[in-house]
């Protein structure tokens, strides 16, 4: 199940929620019992063991940024 950030406007309170989906945007009471929250923007940091930090190559066969030489 997803998590969700929010933060307390009365109080500044930030906290986190875990809920469906389907309920991301429900309004969350903040753990002081305040109704006025606002969900937070959430990043996600992906790290990876990757042997090589060079970006992908490009694929065969005509590559570009539409994958056939339809740009430029």
């Amino acid at each position: 199940m997803p998590r969700y950030d929010f933060r307390c406007r009365s109080c500044g309170a930030t906290f986190e929620l875990r809920r469906a989906m389907a309920q991301a945007n429900d309004p969350a009471v903040c753990p002081e019992g305040h109704t006025d929250t606002t969900k937070l923007l959430s990043t996600v940091a992906v790290t990876g063991g990757a042997a090589s930090s060079a970006a992908p190559a490009a694929p065969s066969g005509g590559g570009g940024c539409c994958g056939g030489g339809c740009c430029g």
